[in-house]
């Protein structure tokens, strides 16, 4: 069956259930319709620590998940950064062979390949359902397929976090000016245009950004939202929280396999992998959808000043990321042939969202 019809009927229940029926293990191996299989155990290296429960919770969503339709004959453990891998070096480890999958966010490889961003997020780019579409349904999988298997990689969809906020700043930014020579923790495309603005950007891993924006060795840092932030405390060190993530308008995760890991997968334990998989990826997105808003009304009730991003800011951080999208098509023949396919997309895909989806957005805001 081909991949993308298993996964959509499996995520609708169908075929879920009928892997989780496949009888009973026998002799230390899991059996599947009559047939033992030997059973696999497996390390999964995350970048993000349990602290982000939703985040590094897919992970282990998608574990139990694995376990549970193959009836306990396919096991991952889900380890912490720094048990394998540092969370910026799950790429590298994954693609050794030295864990057999990965959870992480790909625009944080760029430094490899500037065409890893597509799978995570381009500044001005989808929101989370265009990407969703783009990726499963319009073939954007498919070309970065071909982009990973140059890395010795299979990815997975590993979840979405929405549009993301602007982040935290301990001073108030009204025009482009105040950007110049402000320590920002800020990764991927973003962090570059914010360089290119000005910003001394900072790329330091998850668990040191409120240390770091206590002690003031950074002046500002951008996460994800109002959940996360607040779980994480941001609004005690810094005051004014910006919006719109115009970096990460529908940031997506991954999940990295091992192609020699992939390839000795029994057939049936890569189904049930890819269903695992798809059904954490929507349940991010879900959860983020439902726990985003009680948390944003908390963060208003103490105190935290919101702040829009000064115009004159978005045209010129659009107008850098122009600059290096045509420098990167003239040089990178990965990012050209897959912003091809994508752009076409994204400028179809906005012809009809900006109509409907926003006409009605814009009427109803204030209602």
């Amino acid at each position: 069956m081909e991949r993308r019809t298993f996964v959509s009927a499996a995520v609708a229940g169908g075929v879920a259930v009928s892997l989780s029926s496949c009888g009973p293990e026998s002799s230390g191996a899991a059996a599947v319709g009559g047939a033992p299989r030997k059973k696999v155990k497996w390390d999964l290296a995350s970048s993000f620590p349990p602290a982000l429960d939703t985040i590094h919770g897919a992970a282990k969503v998608m574990a139990e998940r694995v376990e549970q339709l193959t009836e306990g004959g396919f096991k991952i453990d889900v380890k912490v950064p720094g048990e394998i891998a540092a969370s910026n070096k799950v790429f590298d480890v994954v693609r050794s062979g030295g864990v057999q999958m990965g959870h992480t966010a790909s625009y944080y490889y760029i430094g490899v390949n500037e065409a890893l961003a597509f799978d995570t997020s381009i500044p001005f780019g989808l929101n989370a359902r265009q990407h969703q579409a783009w990726l499963h349904k319009a073939g954007g999988m498919e070309l970065l397929r071909e982009l990973f298997a140059k890395y010795n990689i299979i990815n997975l969809a590993g979840g979405n976090t929405g549009t993301q906020m602007g982040g935290w700043f301990k001073k108030e930014i009204q025009s482009l000016a105040d950007l110049k020579g402000l320590k920002m923790r800020i990764p991927g495309m973003g962090g570059q245009i914010m360089q290119d603005l000005g910003v001394n950007v900072q790329n330091i891993p998850g668990g040191d950004v409120f240390p770091a924006l206590e002690t003031g060795s950074i002046d500002a840092a951008e996460w994800v939202g109002p959940y996360d932030d607040l779980k994480l405390g941001f609004n005690k060190v810094a005051k004014f929280y910006y919006y719109p993530g115009w970096w990460e308008p529908g940031p997506a995760l991954s999940f990295y396999i091992h192609q020699g890991s992939w390839e000795k997968l029994p057939a049936f334990y890569r189904n049930a992998l890819e269903v695992a998989c798809a059904e954490a990826s929507a349940g991010m997105m879900q959860e983020y959808d439902a726990k985003n808003p009680k948390a944003f009304a908390e963060l208003k009730d103490k105190g935290v000043e919101l702040r829009r991003y000064p115009e004159d800011l978005l045209v010129a951080a659009k107008a850098k990321m122009d600059e290096r999208t045509t420098t990167l098509v003239a040089a990178n023949p990965d990012f050209a042939k897959i912003h091809k396919h994508w752009d076409a997309f994204r400028q179809a895909s906005n012809d009809w969202f900006s109509t409907a989806e926003l006409g009605l957005a814009s009427f109803m805001a204030n209602k």
